[in-house]
C-alpha cells in the first residue's frame, strides 16, 4: 500500500483511491475519493486534468498531469485514466503500482481544454489515451447539452479502444445526438489528413476538440484547415512531462528597490475580486500573485499544462514560452502567467 502522511506543499491534497479498473490491458483508472472538505477544491470542468506527484527512487518525486475522463455532471467520484507509454516513469509506476486503499498527493483541477457552451455541436477527436479528457466532454455535453456530437477515436486495434463498452452504450441511448466513429490502424492503417476532412466533412461547422499523439492532432489541424475550419473553433490538449516540483512550495521573491521602481501596475479579477498589484519587468505574473499571498491557479510554472491560463483586458505582456497556445488563442487575448512580463506600465488582466 502507498501511504502519504502529509503533502509537501500548501497547494496540494492527499487523497485516497477508492477504485482502481482496469480499462484495458494496458490502461488504468484511478476513482478518488473525494472528503466533503475539499468537494469544492476539487470540483471541475469536462476537459480538464489533475496533477499526481508519483514517487521516484532517483529524485524524490516527478509530477505528471492526467486528464479527468469522469464527468462531474454525472459521475459522484473525479476519474483519470492512465496508459502505459514506453519508457513512461509515471505511468507504468501507477499501473504497477496503485492499488485501492492507496494515496496519492495532488494538486487541484486545472486546464482550459474545455468547451465554454456545452448546448454547440461538437466534433471530438481522440487517439488513444487522448480520448481521456474528450470523454468527459462528452458525457458532460450529452447530460447538460442539446447539440450533436460526432467522435473520431483512433486506436491500434480493437483491444487498444479505451471505454469501448461506455461508448456504444452511450450511443445507443443517445442515437439522434452522438455519432461515434472507430478508426482503427490494423484495419485502416493510419489516419491521413485528407481522409480525415473527407470523413468529417459534413460536421464542419461544428467546434473541434483534439487530444491525442502529436503526428496524429497535425493530421487533425490539416484536416480541419482543408474544411476551412478557423483555427479560433479548433482547441487542442497537449500533456509534456513537468521537469519541475509544482508540489513544494516556493519561498517569495524577494524585489530590488530599483525594479520596483520601474515595475508596471496590474488590475488582477481572481475568483470575482479585483487585486492592484506592482508587477516588476522581471517577474511573472504568477510569481507577484502567489509574494502577495493570492491563491492563484497554477501547476507546472513551466509553461507546459496551460493552468495558469488567463486572459489580457488592457495592455500588453511578452512570454518566455506561450507554446502551448495556438496563435488565436494569443490574438484572443490568452496568456500563460507563469511566463508572463509586463509591457505596458498598466495592465488588466482576468482569470
Amino acid at each position: 500500500m502507498t501511504t502519504v502522511e502529509v503533502p509537501h506543499g500548501s497547494r496540494s491534497v492527499v487523497l485516497r483511491i477508492s477504485a482502481v479498473i482496469a480499462e484495458t490491458a494496458d490502461t488504468r483508472s484511478l476513482v478518488f475519493d473525494i472528503p466533503d472538505e475539499l468537494a469544492e477544491k476539487f470540483h471541475y470542468q469536462p476537459g480538464q486534468f489533475l496533477t499526481l506527484r508519483i514517487p521516484s527512487e532517483k529524485t524524490g518525486s516527478v509530477a505528471r498531469c492526467y486528464s479527468l475522463a469522469s464527468s462531474p455532471h454525472i459521475d459522484d467520484h473525479p476519474k483519470v485514466t492512465i496508459k502505459r507509454t514506453e519508457g513512461g516513469y509515471g505511468s507504468n509506476w501507477v499501473c504497477d503500482n496503485v492499488q485501492p486503499g492507496d494515496q496519492i498527493e495532488v494538486l487541484p483541477p486545472a486546464g482550459v481544454f474545455t468547451p465554454k457552451n456545452l448546448d454547440t455541436d461538437l466534433l471530438l477527436f481522440g487517439a488513444g489515451s487522448g480520448i481521456t479528457p474528450v470523454m468527459s466532454i462528452l458525457k458532460s455535453a450529452l447530460v447538460q447539452g442539446n447539440g450533436r456530437i460526432v467522435l473520431v477515436y483512433a486506436n491500434r486495434d480493437n483491444e487498444s479502444v479505451i471505454f469501448a463498452d461506455e461508448l456504444r452504450e452511450l450511443a445507443d441511448k443517445h442515437p439522434q445526438r452522438l455519432l461515434v466513429i472507430h478508426w482503427l490502424e490494423q484495419l485502416q492503417g493510419l489516419p491521413t489528413a485528407d481522409a480525415l476532412a473527407t470523413l468529417v466533412a459534413p460536421y464542419h461547422g461544428y467546434e473541434a476538440f483534439m487530444c491525442g499523439p502529436k503526428p496524429f492532432m497535425d493530421r487533425v489541424h490539416d484536416a480541419l484547415a482543408q474544411l476551412g475550419v478557423p483555427r479560433s473553433r479548433t482547441h487542442a490538449e497537449v500533456f509534456n512531462s513537468l521537469a519541475g516540483d509544482p508540489f513544494t512550495s516556493k519561498p517569495p521573491i524577494e524585489t530590488p528597490e530599483a525594479e520596483l521602481a520601474d515595475a508596471a501596475t496590474v488590475e488582477v479579477e481572481l475568483d470575482g475580486e479585483v487585486h492592484e498589484l506592482a508587477w516588476p519587468r522581471t517577474q511573472t505574473l504568477v510569481d507577484i500573485m502567489l509574494a502577495k499571498g493570492l491563491d492563484v491557479p497554477y501547476s507546472c510554472q513551466e509553461g507546459e499544462c496551460g493552468s495558469c491560463a488567463c486572459t489580457v483586458l488592457e495592455g500588453a505582456v511578452e512570454m518566455d514560452n506561450a507554446e502551448i497556445l495556438d496563435p488565436e488563442d494569443i490574438e484572443n487575448g490568452y496568456i500563460l502567467g507563469c511566463q508572463a512580463h509586463p509591457v505596458t506600465d498598466h495592465l488588466k488582466i482576468q482569470f
